[in-house]
């Protein structure tokens, strides 16, 4: 399954409400690193598909989330469960390191 865009309209209803649990990548086009990691997103959202949805939010979008959850360096990912954050990843990996690390906080 494809990473799936989500805005600030949209965040509470596929993040917050959702019964998977949900990495959101915050990052912007400007962002090198953000840019490296997209296809080891794409294809960790391949690979576990059915246990996590993966979800990106372009923050020169949307503004609003991320000044509520506090996010100052990007890329971030944070990994929402029954709508609370329960884990955070700051900066690029490879994709190993990236799966390795979202399989251990699944």
């Amino acid at each position: 399954m494809p990473t799936k865009a989500v805005t600030d309209a949209s965040f509470a209803d596929d993040v917050l409400n959702s019964t998977t649990p949900v990495l959101v990548d915050f990052w912007a086009d400007w962002c090198g690193p953000c840019k490296m990691i997209a296809p080891a997103l794409e294809e960790i959202s391949d690979e576990l598909e059915g246990k996590v949805t993966i979800a990106k939010m372009d923050i020169m979008e949307n503004t609003n989330v991320p000044g509520e959850i506090g996010v100052q360096s990007i890329p971030l990912m944070v990994l929402f469960k029954d709508g609370k954050p329960v884990a955070q990843k700051l900066g690029a990996a490879p994709k190993s390191q990236l799966k390795g690390w979202l399989e251990s906080v699944l």
